[in-house]
């Protein structure tokens, strides 16, 4: 048996009061909901009036356990879907809780009609974050095609150009978009990296992704560092005087075996007579003046 992650512990996180249901299966949690007495529209309308008005808890509990059997009811229309009743179950019971929150007694309109589009809210967004990796729809539009086409389709094969114009017809959206959602639909998940043994099968996508250095931005980028680095540094350095040119060549240009600038500079205070700290105001401001220089070029 599935194990209920008790949609009521979700409901009692929102409502203090809600006593837990002591419940551990999906068909005991169904029996129970489905034992909770229904309420009348008098009934109704005192709890959800006092709710609205004094925010009593047990007030909103007693609306959301009178509706749980709705949540179960709606939550079996996505079975379909590959994700497990209970946790539908759970996230429409979010729905529920939301819509009472919000449920306006005063509008005219049953409790029943008002929740029913928030628990099916609750559930499309997450079947839409879980039903695959890769996500199928994005925009409200491909979202209202996503279970629409799903439940409208005739037969599990490929749509024949024929159905493709009824069901664009049926759902007033374009035939190139039903088309496209079908191809998303029909699309299987498989791993970006694969395993590790060494047959044929075990090639992954990963092995697939193309070498991002030839791209042709990358390549143009590319040419433009090594002109930056080669003539155009030249040209920097040469706009420099002789002193600031050859602190930053013995700073930066001339390394040693291990990668550092041949001349600290306190070896280049003593060199020129001068102290480290104006060794390095001189190093500074030449940086800077080629810095300058290499960016403009560069624009």
């Amino acid at each position: 048996m599935q194990r209920l992650p008790v949609a009521q512990a979700a409901a009692a996180s929102a409502f203090p009061m809600l006593p837990s249901l002591g419940v551990g299966t999906l068909d005991s949690y169904i029996a129970y909901v489905n034992r909770v007495p229904m309420l009348s529209a008098a009934e109704e309308l005192h709890l959800a009036q006092e709710f609205r008005r004094t925010e009593n808890v047990e007030a909103a509990k007693t609306l959301v356990l009178s509706h749980l059997r709705l949540v179960v009811s709606v939550a079996r229309q996505y079975l379909g879907y590959g994700i497990p009743h209970a946790d539908l179950i759970q996230e429409g019971n979010i729905g529920l809780m939301k819509a009472v929150k919000r449920y306006d007694p005063n509008n005219g309109a049953r409790l029943v009609s008002y929740a029913i589009h928030w628990i099916k809210a609750e559930i499309h967004e997450y079947i839409l974050k879980n039903w695959r990796l890769v996500k199928v729809a994005t925009t409200k539009a491909q979202r209202k095609l996503f279970f629409n086409l799903r439940s409208n389709k005739p037969t599990l094969s490929a749509l024949t150009p024929g159905e493709v114009d009824a069901l664009a017809k049926a759902l007033d959206v374009k035939g190139s978009d039903v088309k496209e959602m079908e191809m998303r639909l029909a699309g299987g998940d498989i791993a970006l990296e694969g395993d590790d043994s060494d047959e044929e099968t075990a090639y992954a996508p990963i092995q697939w992704l193309a070498d991002s250095s030839q791209e042709p931005t990358e390549r143009i980028a590319s040419a433009q560092a090594d002109t930056l680095q080669g003539p155009k540094l030249d040209q920097a350095l040469m706009a420099l005087d002789e002193r600031s040119r050859n602190i930053v060549q013995s700073r930066w240009l001339a390394m040693d075996a291990d990668g550092n600038g041949t001349k600290t500079l306190h070896d280049l205070a003593a060199e020129y007579g001068i102290s480290a700290e104006r060794v390095r105001q001189i190093e500074t401001a030449a940086l800077k003046k080629m810095r300058g220089m290499l960016q403009a070029e560069a624009a």
